[in-house]
């Protein structure tokens, strides 16, 4: 193990945590102690990640010290033995008269063997025995683990949905469009549309919704021929935010006989010949003042949807209805059994990772050119590298879906949840997620969040975070961002703390009334 790991964990052994609350103190004392308890432990857990990756840069270098100071102390060991060895042979010699002495009492000596093979054989039985005692024990803790969790499981109302199931058929209907997209597209100079990508609670597989789930996907665009994209911050606005503008321009074409043979350049040609043969640019369809414009780009493609509709085999036996929406597509498909709620964003991928700029809007009013950067998709990837990761018997999305179902008339978001339950994610093993670890997972999932409201601060899980696994790409100035706090408007505003924390208490009631089984 890495020194520095070593001594980390050394210290970690040393930390004493508060002592248990007796009977004396009230309730909501306790409460505190036993939060800060786990803060603590979520702190420790969170430090030594970091430390384990400092000490993976100095790797080279202690290796190199530790293999020096083994060839020194081999060196040593060598030196003393060779200046020992004449005295060994003296001593050999010495020994050699006694030693034929004692073959003499080895006959002796076998006869006391048995009686001690007795003795030894009746000890290790009764070690045996003894392990046996401890792992029946374990086993009985297990057990009763288990069944806590079941019971848990049984009083919670579990909202009645099949994601996968849906999450498959939007899928296939995507393709679809997917599909025609690139073919009614492939001539003009429209935004390139992919394959749609779900992201958000239902494809996450945690919705908390009853009935009438959101299936949210976010379909990325490229530039058309003759065009490029440019991602500009728009550092104008509120900094703890990050908004970006696309700044649409045209690309010389004069040379690019791949492009197809029949295209002018929008840069070199007459504009009244490209007036009367070749279709407008994307800088006159879906652009304001050469940037590319959010609500636009939303009508287009509610267009496209509802004009390509009539072409799908879904539309024999299901019906589309558009829904209202100025940043986004979003349309209902039903049977008259089932319905299927859909919502499409649309986004431009920064490079080559797994973060966009995205038409979902941030705040209740949100320029029609500004374009939020969105790490819905890092977030959908997260989930699934969990998976991977987990056991079969994971509850972690059951948690999060409980949570999700609790703060349901509370001023606290599914979101704010959700980031929770990622950092816990990441800080703990995933082992420790299965029915057995149910009601201690639940538990640190309140007080996580009773910590976070004391202290007005909920670390955003993507920018900045260190932990984060380097299986998914992020941009460089993503990973070593400066973090930003998701409960920053409770630190600007006392009255938004306050009832909160007044919220959080209508929570701990229904913690313990749901998943303890108490009565308030």
């Amino acid at each position: 193990m890495d020194p520095v790991v070593s001594l980390f964990a050394l210290l970690q052994r040393l930390i004493q945590y508060p002592p248990p609350v007796g009977d004396a103190l009230d309730e909501e004392t306790r409460w505190r102690m036993e939060a800060r308890a786990k803060y603590l432990e979520w702190e420790m857990l969170r430090l030594e990640q970091e430390v384990e990756q400092l000490s993976q840069k100095k790797m080279p270098h202690l290796q190199l010290l530790a293999v020096a100071v083994l060839l020194a102390l081999v060196l040593v060991l060598w030196i003393i033995g060779w200046k020992s060895s004449p005295r060994r042979e003296q001593n050999e010699e010495e020994n050699h008269g006694a030693n034929e002495e004692e073959v003499g009492n080895v006959a002796g000596n076998e006869d006391d063997s048995d009686g001690n093979d007795v003795v030894n054989g009746a000890a290790l039985a009764e070690n045996n025995n003894d392990s046996d005692v401890e792992n029946v024990v374990q086993e009985e803790d297990n057990d009763i683990d288990d069944r806590v969790g079941q019971d848990i499981m049984e009083r919670i109302q579990w909202p009645a949905q099949d994601l996968q199931r849906g999450c498959g058929w939007v899928t296939d209907l995507m393709d679809n469009y997917t599909f025609y997209f690139a073919h009614v597209l492939s001539y003009s100079f429209y935004p390139v549309l992919h394959r749609a990508i779900g992201v958000g609670s239902a494809f996450e597989g945690w919705s908390p919704r009853e009935q009438d789930v959101v299936y949210r996907v976010l379909v990325p665009m490229t530039p058309p021929r003759g065009h490029s994209f440019h991602l500009e911050l728009d550092s104008a606005r509120q900094r703890h935010v990050r908004n970006f503008r696309v700044r649409v321009q045209l690309e010389c074409t004069c040379t690019g006989q791949q492009l197809g043979e029949n295209m002018l350049c929008f840069l070199h040609h007459p504009e009244e010949e490209l007036r009367s043969n070749q279709e407008p640019s994307l800088l006159d369809t879906l652009c304001t003042d050469s940037y590319l414009d959010v609500q636009k780009t939303a009508r287009w493609f509610r267009q496209l949807v509802k004009t390509m509709w009539p072409a799908f085999p879904q539309s024999h036996n299901w019906h589309l209805t558009l829904l209202p929406s100025a940043r986004s597509c979003q349309f209902k498909v039903t049977n008259g059994e089932e319905s299927f709620r859909i919502e499409t964003l649309f986004g431009v991928r920064r490079g080559d990772s797994a973060v966009f700029v995205s038409s979902q809007p941030r705040e209740a009013y949100t320029l029609s050119t500004i374009w939020r950067e969105s790490y819905a998709v890092a977030e959908a990837e997260f989930f699934k590298y969990i998976a991977r990761q987990a056991p079969p018997d994971s509850l972690h999305l059951k948690c999060l879906q409980f949570f999700s179902c609790l703060v349901r008339g509370l001023s606290f978001t599914t979101y704010t949840m959700k980031t929770i339950v990622m950092h816990l994610l990441i800080a703990m093993p995933a082992s420790s997620w299965r029915r057995g670890h149910l009601r201690e997972r639940l538990t640190d999932i309140r007080d996580s969040l009773h910590i976070c409201l004391q202290q007005k601060f909920l670390e955003h899980f993507i920018v900045g975070n260190r932990a984060f696994t380097q299986d998914i790409n992020l941009p460089p100035d993503v990973k070593v961002g400066r973090t930003s706090n998701l409960f920053r408007h409770l630190a600007q505003r006392p009255a938004a703390h306050a009832q909160a924390m007044r919220d959080f208490r209508l929570l701990h009631k229904r913690f313990k009334r749901i998943a303890l089984g108490e009565d308030n």
